[in-house]
């Protein structure tokens, strides 16, 4: 294995090497119900208990990356050797992408199904993977988390810093964690409702399809640049339109290649595949785009999942930080054929727990994690894909309408909040 220098980078989500295993003063017994009413998962642990979590979980994942060795790493190269050349092979169907047989275009669906799995490949089990830091330790300057350009209209550096540095550090905290419902979507009880998210059903299937680009605007943080713009610097008005800039390029550079650069390849075959290369290319980034939404939602917002609020982290061990990863995010059964396509974020749970371990590991520690976890009477979320994802649609619908309270109905509440909209808006104009 060629070996090159250790690259500088931004921090790591690992472990959040900013907390320390115990605390220097007593942590309090955790409440019995959280601020909002609702019962507290993990009242029942003592602070010496969560402690004692956190060093299980440090012995276990010191454990496996002292194991890392020759297999993990032709794992990864034997799987980015697979999507490249699925990637090669299905753009070269679509050059013949015109030609029809006995009414129907095979080599159209063959190039489409090909160039979507690879895709997915290279967002989830390479890019997010690789751009984690899982395979740093091999020291290959081309599978390298500084390194690493992905498939997507979000700029890799963007990226890292909203998702590894943000997300993983600030998992599931209301009001710190962006990432619950990415700003559009109201996926817990404690989320305040507004009449917005009445239409979240809509805004949830919109999402999916255009996934690659709603996450480009999330990492760019476009929507707190707009509540705020008013109120920021020069220098943080001048720095956004710097990472503007940088977004849109890489948007202009992804849309050149899928859009019109392998399109006007299939001009010179002669079998009239332009068009049917374009709109392969374009099914086969919204099969992504559907796909990779459907894995995150369902590690992120199934039933059954908590979330956290801001006061409760404060002074955070990392066994708590740990127990947050745990009682924050949700897994997938299902084959191993359909871990790989995930990314292994089926195994979100031990994801969340260690972001930078090969994903390849995470199936082999999950029996021990949700063994830690039921010896601690924590739930463990799981279940099949179908379940999983209907869950979440149901979360969906039924928290786009207000909560329930008594003396009032959720009709009486959303008719208030329109005539308040309204009233709003009229003064708006009258100044």
């Amino acid at each position: 294995m060629t070996l090159a220098p250790e690259r500088t980078q931004t921090r790591s989500a690992s472990v959040n090497s900013r907390l320390r295993v115990t605390s220097a003063e007593p942590r309090p017994q955790r409440p019995e119900f959280k601020k909002s009413g609702k019962p507290n998962p993990a009242a029942h642990l003592s602070p010496e208990q969560i402690e004692e979590i956190g060093r299980e979980l440090d012995a276990l994942r010191a454990e496996v990356m002292d194991s890392r060795g020759a297999a993990d790493a032709a794992y990864i190269r034997k799987v980015i050797a697979v999507q490249r050349y699925l990637e090669m092979g299905s753009r070269a169907a679509l050059l013949f992408s015109g030609v029809k047989y006995r009414g129907v275009r095979p080599m159209w669906w063959l190039g489409t199904a090909g160039l979507s799995v690879a895709k997915i490949l290279e967002n989830m089990e390479i890019g997010h993977n690789v751009m984690h830091g899982q395979w740093d330790w091999m020291r290959d300057p081309k599978i390298h988390s500084t390194a690493w350009e992905w498939d997507n209209a979000s700029p890799a550096s963007q990226w890292k810093h909203s998702h590894n540095e943000i997300h993983h550090t600030f998992t599931n905290v209301l009001g710190r964690d962006n990432d619950l419902g990415y700003g559009i979507l109201r996926v817990d009880e404690d989320q305040k409702w507004a009449l917005f998210y009445l239409f979240q059903p809509i805004w949830h299937v919109v999402n999916a399809l255009i996934f690659e680009y709603s996450i480009a605007a999330y990492d760019l943080e476009l929507g707190g640049y707009l509540a705020k713009k008013n109120r920021m610097s020069e220098e943080e008005k001048a720095q956004f339109r710097k990472n503007a800039q940088e977004t849109l390029a890489k948007i202009k550079r992804q849309a050149t290649k899928d859009y019109v650069v392998h399109p006007a390849m299939a001009t010179a075959t002669f079998t009239g595949s332009t068009r049917h290369t374009l709109t392969a290319n374009i099914v086969a980034n919204l099969v992504r785009n559907v796909w990779t939404n459907t894995i995150i939602i369902c590690g992120h917002f199934p039933p059954g999942i908590e979330t956290f609020e801001k006061t409760s982290i404060e002074g955070e061990t990392r066994g708590e930080w740990y127990l947050r990863q745990m009682l924050g995010s949700g897994n997938i059964r299902g084959s191993k054929a359909m871990h790989v396509m995930s990314g292994n974020l089926s195994h979100q749970i031990e994801h969340h727990l260690f972001p930078d371990m090969p994903s390849n590991r995470y199936a082999e520690i999950a029996p021990r994690i949700r063994d830690l976890m039921e010896r601690n009477d924590l739930k463990y979320v799981t279940g099949t894909l179908a379940k999983q994802v209907g869950g979440v649609y149901w979360k969906v619908v039924e928290l786009s309408l207000p909560p329930k309270r008594e003396g009032t109905t959720r009709r009486a509440t959303i008719l208030r909040a329109a005539k308040k909209a309204l009233r709003t808006k009229s003064s708006g104009r009258r100044y």
